[in-house]
């Protein structure tokens, strides 16, 4: 063989090794363990591998990774008109993660932006069907009506919606003095029925009227009016 051949063959083998070295690296995957990677064939669904050491073969399979940990999302302040016609406006943070990346994957394009997009119409929805004196004192109760919608919806894209969190109802100005106002009143109410009650108490203590002297008196008047009819 002369150096010219050699020095062919020896390039043509560089070549192959290099190209054999940069496909086995290209198609060697490690996955952690909240990882998953859904693998497609020839564009087709394949399977769902991970975690751990994976091989994907170049050109013919291809992958995307999925992340199973639970994400907290923030929901942006939504403008909310209660069912007793108040203005408020209500963020809140919602938690899910992904339980089947196959779904997560296939069945909608985007699940984050999808999901925050339906939390935010929930939230709207559900809390416009409820007053503002709901909103404020029963906030768990909504919590678990937006999450249990929510987790339905979201059920067909593979996604676990575990809590939500209603964070802040903020009212204007003129709807907290209204409020402020009627609170006021209530107490100023309660405050003038339990005086009415006192009061009523002490006069009893001080004129006692005994039980059978009503009895007799009662009687009686009934006689004098039985006599005068006669």
């Amino acid at each position: 063989m002369t150096i010219e051949g050699f020095n062919i063959t020896f390039s043509f083998l560089s070549i192959f090794g290099l190209t054999a070295l940069v496909l086995i690296f290209s198609a060697v995957r490690i996955l952690r363990e909240y990882e998953r990677g859904t693998v497609f064939l020839l564009g087709r669904f394949y399977r769902v591998k991970g975690p751990g050491f994976i091989i994907i073969i170049p050109f013919l399979q291809q992958m995307v990774r999925v992340d199973l940990r639970t994400i907290v999302m923030d929901v942006p302040t939504q403008d909310v008109i209660s069912r007793d016609n108040v203005s408020v406006k209500v963020n809140a943070v919602v938690y899910f993660r992904v339980i089947d990346p196959e779904k997560a994957i296939i069945q909608v394009e985007d699940y984050y932006k999808a999901t925050s997009q339906l939390a935010q119409t929930t939230l709207r929805s559900v809390l416009g069907q409820h007053e503002l004196d709901e909103m404020l004192a029963e906030r768990d109760k909504l919590n678990v009506d937006i999450q249990t919608l929510l987790d339905a919806q979201t059920d067909a894209w593979g996604i676990k919606v575990a809590n939500v969190e209603i964070k802040h109802v903020d009212i204007d100005e003129s709807m907290i003095r209204a409020i402020a106002q009627q609170a006021e009143a209530e107490r100023t109410r309660r405050a003038k029925v339990i005086h009415a009650a006192g009061e009523f108490q002490a006069s009893e203590k001080v004129f006692p009227i005994p039980f059978d002297f009503l009895n007799s008196l009662s009687k009686t008047i009934a006689g004098d009016d039985k006599g005068g009819s006669q």
